[in-house]
């Protein structure tokens, strides 16, 4: 089974200068920077920020439950009201109230107001990932969109790297709010490379949000590629959310050499990114089965590798890696399957990946008792659960197509 082809056709791709592209994809990644640096790097200032608002930082860590919250809402609501909204005009409102409430969290003088903060700041988050990718997948050939979306996701892969190390650093020595100013600043600065960049685009002139929502919802395959994301993907997280412990009392390692596994996951993320846009020229579907297939054997192996030590280093490297193929690709098929809601398909992906993110730390801390390496048992039965709802997914389109052909 192939993916089917780009929502965005020939006629209706906009007329850019042969640079222009270049230039507008890089906006997009940068806004995709900003926002991964932002929503990571509360967890590197958690205990800075808990000592702020004069709480224990189990407490504090409600404000990255908080967040991810407004990621799952913001997606539906602001895809239903913007899908015949001008897209660079969406991109640059989005990325203004991202700022704005960002630079609230910063100045929040409670507990109750910076949690109402960073509900409210991840609102924007899938929104603008979902237009940002329909944009960029629009100003390139067709074979060429699976690396044009990956581009852009690419942003949110470096932040792992460099933005959020860096952002973490800055509250550690400044202060707690000065990360979150950072955020704000990034923020406008996007929105000021998109206005210069990113070429007037319309939306839908005919789309509205309940034909939208009624043709995506309505959408079996959206809701199987959706549930792969949700459920599939949870066990890289299950893994993440835990990889200090791992390291350090199953691997017997010392505190000081986290960091490097926690780069090394950040470098399999833009490894994997990168390699999602040359799949996804081979084919969608395909990658989504083999990055599934793959990610349950690598968990297998990261349950074996964790107690050597140094070994389980490239281990994470490739969990990580597979990860953002899955990712990308999944983003790529909810675009294909969405029909008509398009907008709502390029975001509602991003709302799939933060219950993953919840399912998958939830479930791995059920079963912490068992030790720190049974998460990675978790994510094999996760990634299983994955493939399995894919193989569902392929032979729910083969009696589509069969019920479709003439008699």
């Amino acid at each position: 089974m192939t993916s089917a082809p780009t929502t965005t056709p020939d006629d209706v791709r906009p007329e850019v200068p042969h640079a222009r592209p270049v230039l507008a994809i890089l906006a997009l990644a940068v806004g995709g920077f900003t926002i991964g640096t932002t929503e990571f790097m509360t967890m590197g200032v958690l205990p800075e920020v808990a000592e702020g608002v004069d709480v224990s930082v189990p407490t504090a860590g409600h404000v990255i439950s908080a967040y991810a919250l407004g990621v799952v809402v913001g997606v539906p609501i602001l895809a239903f009201f913007g899908a015949a909204l001008p897209r660079r005009g969406m991109l640059v409102g989005l990325m203004g109230a991202y700022a704005a409430f960002n630079i609230l969290s910063a100045a929040a003088p409670s507990y109750e107001v910076l949690t109402a903060a960073r509900f409210l700041d991840g609102l924007p988050h899938g929104a603008y990932f979902g237009v940002a990718s329909l944009v960029a997948a629009s100003l390139v050939s067709p074979e060429r969109r699976g690396r044009a979306v990956a581009s852009v996701m690419l942003g949110l892969s470096v932040a792992n790297v460099v933005g959020v190390p860096l952002a973490t650093f800055l509250g550690q020595q400044v202060g707690w709010r000065a990360t979150y100013l950072l955020g704000g600043l990034l923020a406008l600065a996007t929105a000021a490379m998109v206005l210069a960049a990113v070429p007037s685009m319309p939306g839908d002139p005919e789309a509205s949000g309940r034909k939208e929502a009624r043709e995506f919802f309505g959408s079996l395959q959206v809701w199987l590629t959706m549930a792969v994301g949700s459920v599939g993907f949870g066990g890289m997280f299950a893994v993440y959310s835990y990889i200090a412990k791992t390291v350090t009392v199953v691997g017997d390692l010392e505190r000081g050499t986290v960091p490097f596994f926690v780069l090394a996951l950040g470098l399999g993320m833009v490894a994997g990114t990168w390699l999602a846009g040359e799949l996804a020229a081979w084919s969608v579907y395909r990658s989504l089965l083999l990055s599934s297939a793959t990610g349950i054997v690598l968990m297998l192996v990261y349950f074996v590798a964790a107690p050597h030590g140094w070994v389980l280093m490239p281990v994470a490297f490739l969990v990580t890696a597979t990860g953002s193929v899955l990712v990308v690709n999944l983003q790529l098929r909810l675009m294909d399957v969405a029909g008509g809601a398009v907008t709502l398909g390029a975001a509602m992906n991003h709302a799939a990946l933060n219950i993953a993110n919840a399912l998958g730390a939830w479930l791995g801390g059920i079963v912490i008792a068992a030790g720190y390496r049974a998460p990675a048992l978790v994510g094999a039965a996760l990634a299983t659960v994955g493939l399995a709802i894919l193989l569902v997914s392929a032979t729910v389109h083969r009696r589509q197509v069969a019920a479709a052909a003439p008699a």
